[in-house]
């Protein structure tokens, strides 16, 4: 065959072609397996917190048959509850909060037979303070109020009593979540040393939900019934792994 220099520099050409789309795929693949290699850690981060909200509906009930002498013993005993409350160091604006409620059994749709007190008047006062503390003394202290003639009624023995709340929440967030941060950093760099790597950058990152619990985790434990509290935080991160 007659030599076509034309014809051997083109295939020179495509053989080169054909060697460099060879090594850029190798290359890309090696890259797209490199970018797999990460590790998947938690990390925790808690608090122990107390709370600085007491929240406390004060319920009490007045019965009988005379509707005007029953608002009138609501009103006796409303008054004693506000006396009570101030005289242990409340404001009127922390137990403003009133909610009254009147029941003419008679008057019920279903009620059958003979009742001995037609009327039922129940009032809430709510009690909202910062003062925990003067909230739990005052727990103490409710049999006075009953010493007084006040009929103290919960209608839900469940969630009787004071509310504690924690409202610092957002304050913890930033320095709660670096700390899950750093934790899980920790475990990655074991796994890490463990496997012959080393860690890389983020490669995901999941802050996780933040609860508020009991601090004391006892059986049928609730936390708005306990003033100390657990807050805590579980932070999820992908981290890359390098050789």
């Amino acid at each position: 065959m007659p030599n076509n220099p034309f014809g051997l520099a083109a295939a020179l050409v495509l053989a080169v072609a054909v060697a460099l789309a060879g090594w850029f795929v190798g290359d890309g693949f090696l890259k797209g397996r490199t970018s797999d290699r990460y590790v998947t850690v938690k990390g925790l981060a808690e608090r122990e917190v107390e709370a600085d909200l007491a929240v406390w509906p004060l319920r009490f009930v007045a019965t009988g048959n005379d509707l005007g002498a029953v608002q009138r013993k609501i009103e006796d005993d409303a008054r004693r509850v506000r006396d009570f409350l101030a005289a242990s160091g409340f404001t009127e604006e922390e137990f403003a909060g009133v909610d009254l409620q009147v029941t003419d059994r008679l008057a019920q749709q279903y009620q059958q037979g003979s009742v001995d007190s037609r009327f039922i008047i129940a009032q809430t006062l709510t009690l909202r303070t910062t003062k925990v503390q003067q909230v739990v003394g005052l727990m103490g202290r409710l049999g006075e109020l009953v010493s007084a003639g006040l009929v103290m009624s919960d209608e839900n023995q469940w969630t009787a009593g004071p509310t504690y709340i924690f409202t610092g929440l957002n304050d913890l967030k930033p320095a709660m979540i670096a700390q899950a941060t750093a934790n899980a950093r920790e475990g990655a760099e074991q796994f890490a040393a463990d496997s012959g790597s080393r860690v890389g950058g983020i490669r995901r990152a999941n802050q996780g939900v933040f609860q508020i619990l009991p601090r004391d985790d006892i059986p049928n434990a609730q936390e708005a019934k306990q003033i100390l509290k657990t807050v805590r935080v579980v932070s999820t991160l992908e981290y890359l792994l390098e050789d």
